[in-house]
């Protein structure tokens, strides 16, 4: 679709680098990608034009002119993700698909405690799908913070790279903690066992939000570009 939209723009075949994979029904706020191009095109013609082609759910955001050995996946620091929470007895409407539903009460401060354990490098087998295709296990969270905003819950979660269904199994596992079914102890227990049999359920994909990716300053990218443009869920969007 991007690349098709590209394409239409350069007036030759694009192929689209992207910074990481979402799950099928996982929302991006911050996707990045690069491309190669000997077309003469201003940086609003790549923006606006490409816009032009794609449907209305899929937007590009910014343009800019890279180095030849930039890349969008092997050159990104971190990477983050949001997952979200509607917590109340009744399911949601407006953010229905937006947002996860858990209708029975969730301890932020539990699942916060349990968190901690997740922090730092670790391998992650234990929160890796079993199609995962990634050579090693082994990733490094750099941070997972989780907040209440009245029925609303939000995780965040960066690191320098994900597994498939990574973030949706923490979360999973973070719920079930949160829910009074295990105490704060099992996150850590999970991750010590390297077993994905003893992880739990795969949490929706609808409450996950890839939103951003972090470069070194010489490419001198937006940082974030899409928490700049704001969320669907207002209250919630903060820099943490």
């Amino acid at each position: 679709m991007v690349e098709r939209a590209l394409s239409s723009v350069a007036d030759h075949a694009v192929t689209a680098i992207c910074a990481g994979r979402t799950d099928a029904g996982v929302h991006a706020l911050s996707q990045v990608v690069h491309f190669d191009t000997d077309a003469a095109r201003n940086l609003d013609a790549w923006t606006f034009g490409s816009n032009a082609s794609l449907p209305r759910d899929v937007s590009v955001l910014w343009a800019r002119e890279v180095a030849n050995n930039f890349h969008a996946r092997f050159d990104a620091l971190y990477r983050k993700y949001s997952y979200f929470i509607l917590n109340r007895p009744t399911r949601p409407a407006v953010l229905d698909r937006r947002i996860t539903w858990e209708r029975r009460p969730l301890n932020v401060d539990t699942m916060q405690a349990a968190a901690a354990a997740l922090v730092g490098e670790h391998d992650f087998s234990a929160f890796r799908a079993a199609g995962c295709q990634a050579r090693s296990p082994v990733r490094s969270v750099h941070g997972l913070h989780i907040v209440r905003h009245g029925d609303l819950i939000r995780m965040d979660v960066s690191a320098n790279a994900f597994l498939q269904h990574m973030v949706r199994n923490i979360a999973g596992v973070l719920v079930a903690i949160g829910r009074g079914e295990r105490d704060a102890s099992w996150a850590g227990e999970v991750l010590a066992g390297r077993d994905r049999r003893r992880g739990g359920v795969t949490a929706p994909a609808d409450g996950l939000y890839f939103v951003g990716v972090g470069y070194p300053e010489h490419h001198e990218l937006p940082s974030d570009p899409g928490v700049a443009q704001g969320c669907p869920l207002p209250g919630l969007w903060y820099a943490p």
